[in-house]
């Protein structure tokens, strides 16, 4: 938000999300610029860029009113990039290209043999934007080296530059499913978004369309999309060490560690990962830290609840954080946002006990209200239909102690819901 609004406004910026994320994303896209929240387009379910995209161009024709002739340009909200104004520089010096019909998607020099990014081989003899010979997947160390020493081969930084009517027209050749998207209103594309392939761009058109061209970027880029990263991007001591948290690190040398609010000692390591949080601790060699997703996989083969569930989880009204867990109790803190509310419900298998620690709590208990105040407590017996809502102007933070023979997320039964989570 903060890279694009200086030079563009509030009017010109469209984030496109889960419904799972929309949540916090509208919060913190409201932190940057209250009038943000309404430039927000939220996917029915998840389905990859190619319809991500799609969605994003029909809701700026069908509610904006934008022409197909207008270039957009397309970039994830995660990356890093460094100078901004070089990186605006560039943008512009490929509209020309996109307005002739061109889609451009944007290369960075490498800068070393990189395992974790995509890359894209450029023919280089004609003028940038480049026309695209080829797009390469995640290489080994070996093939990375060479792709390095080669110099004609650049990142795949993920963003590109097109008009609308180009990626309908290439979409029509390459995707026929999210070609029909354009007939499509909002609403129709609501009740079919589930059909749709779970397909990238670059699967989709990039890697088929010869209209692809690829811009080059020389400057300071990372997708951030691994711990190895992280430490790259972080800064450093005289020792190559990255930390953060409470860590007390005696001979340790090019080592990245993070941690919570525990403390956290080292002793004798090099080229170490520490990555501790509320739900597990993560140790790993550098280097090896884009085989997560193989050891996450192992975990949700195994049913583990780590993979599907932190211990603080937002919702639409704020967050909770579990704080202990046993078999016939769970202790939750629990924030809800000035002027949320949460569903109207109740529990078949637990009553709740709610402490007042900050914050005013409006408090529904069948057909009673009660207003509760710092240090002030109320019980909710089982079964009972209730509702919690924060009617001040600060955030409400509570403690919750359920207790009953079921303390899983899954007993509740919605009957109202701002939110549209009815059960």
């Amino acid at each position: 938000m903060r890279r694009f609004l200086p030079e563009c406004g509030v009017e010109n910026i469209l984030v496109a999300t889960s419904r799972e994320c929309a949540p916090i994303v509208s919060c913190q896209m409201a932190a940057v610029d209250p009038k943000l929240r309404a430039q927000l387009v939220i996917e029915p379910i998840a389905k990859n860029t190619a319809a991500a995209i799609a969605l994003g161009l029909r809701y700026l024709q069908e509610k904006r009113g934008i022409s197909l002739d207008e270039p957009v340009l397309v970039c994830p909200s995660d990356h890093l990039i460094a100078p901004k104004e070089r990186f605006l520089e560039v943008v512009q010096s490929a509209l020309e290209a996109a307005l002739e019909g061109s889609i451009v998607t944007f290369g960075i020099r490498p800068t070393r043999p990189e395992t974790g990014y995509g890359y894209i081989r450029a023919n280089q003899q004609k003028l940038a934007p480049y026309p695209i010979e080829a797009f390469i997947e995640k290489p080994p160390l070996i093939q990375a080296a060479a792709y390095l020493e080669s110099g004609s081969y650049f990142w795949n930084a993920g963003m590109f530059l097109l008009q609308g009517k180009t990626f309908w027209r290439e979409c029509k050749k390459h995707s026929a499913a999210i070609a029909t998207l354009e007939q499509l209103s909002l609403a129709q594309i609501e009740a079919v978004f589930e059909t749709l392939p779970s397909v990238s761009i670059d699967h989709a058109l990039m890697e088929k369309t010869e209209a692809a061209r690829v811009m080059p970027m020389d400057l300071s880029w990372s997708d951030v999309g691994s711990w190895d990263s992280v430490h790259e991007i972080m800064e450093k001591d005289p020792m190559g060490n990255a930390f953060q948290g409470s860590i007390q690190a005696t001979d340790t040398k090019n080592s990245l560690v993070i941690g919570g609010r525990r403390l956290i000692a080292t002793l004798g390591i090099e080229d170490l990962m520490i990555i501790d949080t509320e739900d597990a601790l993560f140790v790993a060699k550098k280097g090896q830290s884009q085989l997560v997703k193989i050891l996450v996989a192992k975990f949700a083969a195994q049913g583990r609840p780590e993979t599907l569930e932190h211990k603080k989880v937002d919702r639409p009204w704020g967050s909770y954080t579990v704080l202990e867990e046993e078999s016939r109790y769970k202790i939750k803190r629990i924030s809800v946002r000035p002027g949320e509310r949460l569903s109207l419900q109740l529990h078949y298998h637990r009553s709740e006990h709610w402490v007042v620690v900050t914050g005013t709590a409006r408090v529904t208990i069948g057909d009673k209200i009660e207003i509760v105040h710092e240090n002030g407590s109320i019980y909710v017996p089982k079964s009972a239909m209730h509702r919690l809502e924060n009617p001040g102007k600060v955030p409400l933070e509570m403690i919750e102690v359920q207790v009953g023979e079921y303390v899983g997320e899954d007993d509740i039964v919605r009957f109202e819901d701002v939110y549209g989570r009815l059960s």
